[in-house]
């Protein structure tokens, strides 16, 4: 019988990608895992991994072990939900992982009506991008994501996780001030831009929006927060294209121009592993975020 503490080990390290990434997430010695995953070879009868330079890989025959285990974590998973639902109140740890300004605009308020309705409910909220929070939710360091899709990049979905849509956000071209009357994107082919850094899905997007209108963007600043984004267009110093939650609820601060209509909307969703979404946790923190975003104003 195969050991699944060892198993979970194998896919730990199919997800996290070298030995010390393990023992650091697991509080264990690298040798410590390297002996344990020894041992399940021996159980398996087979090798399950081979040297890569300085690292180790996943054999074919690693893989299909994976492969089960994910689906014998999945049935647990849906065990530990019918447990929690079958209890009174709902109490536990919930980690969830949020971009910033889902983070800024929707989790504070969610987290208040959680407060008043589960207050047993401990919830931890990291502030995570989407890029690295889906796969540290499949290594299990998180339960929720809440996560985007930008328009015309829809975003990989791997196997083992599940999407829940959380509503639209329009995104905006706010413009440096001062801005000249009337000035849209084809006006801003020789401004300075502030973008998200290279490899994001924003960043993607926003490039093919520029390219579209006839220009390659002159990106100047690059951060993932974008309220260094709104300073920097408050101040004159650069164009940027601002998701509407970036205003908490209220007006725009500065000038905004629409975007076509086929190019402004971002998707919002939850994503939890399979077989976890309806833990009662999870649903209860699914609601309340609902909530908060159908009143934000």
């Amino acid at each position: 019988m195969l050991d699944l503490h060892r198993l979970r080990l194998l896919r730990e390290l199919k997800h996290r990608g070298t030995l010390a990434a393990v023992a650091e997430a697991l509080s264990y010695s690298p040798s410590s895992i390297s002996q344990q995953l020894s041992v399940l070879e021996k159980e398996a009868g087979v090798a399950l991994l081979e040297p890569v330079g300085r690292r180790v890989r996943l054999t074919a025959q690693a893989e299909i072990l994976v492969a089960h285990t994910e689906a014998v974590l999945e049935r647990l998973e849906r065990a530990e939900a019918d447990l929690a639902a079958s209890l009174r109140g709902i109490t536990g740890v919930l980690r969830v992982a949020a971009f910033q300004t889902a983070a800024l605009a929707l989790v504070p308020d969610a987290l208040g009506a959680l407060r008043d309705a589960h207050p047993r409910l401990r919830v931890e909220v990291t502030q995570r991008e989407p890029e690295s929070a889906i796969p540290a939710l499949l290594a299990r360091d998180f339960d929720v994501v809440i996560t985007e899709e930008y328009p015309g990049d829809p975003s990989p979905r791997p196997a083992g996780v599940e999407y829940a849509e959380l509503g639209e956000d329009e995104i905006t071209l706010a413009l440096p001030e001062p801005a000249p009357p009337g000035a849209g994107l084809r006006d801003l082919a020789e401004t300075p831009w502030v973008m998200e850094p290279e490899g994001t899905a924003s960043r993607r997007w926003a490039t093919r929006l520029c390219r579209a209108a006839g220009f390659e963007p002159d990106v100047r600043f690059e951060s993932t927060d974008l309220l260094l984004h709104l300073r920097l267009a408050e101040r004159g110093h650069a164009a940027a294209l601002l998701p509407g939650l970036v205003w908490s609820g209220g007006p725009p601060a500065i000038p905004v121009v629409r975007l076509p209509e086929d190019d402004r909307i971002r998707r919002l969703f939850t994503a939890t592993r399979r077989g976890g979404g309806s833990h009662p946790a999870v649903r209860a923190f699914r609601d309340a975020l609902a909530d908060a975003f159908a009143h934000r104003g």
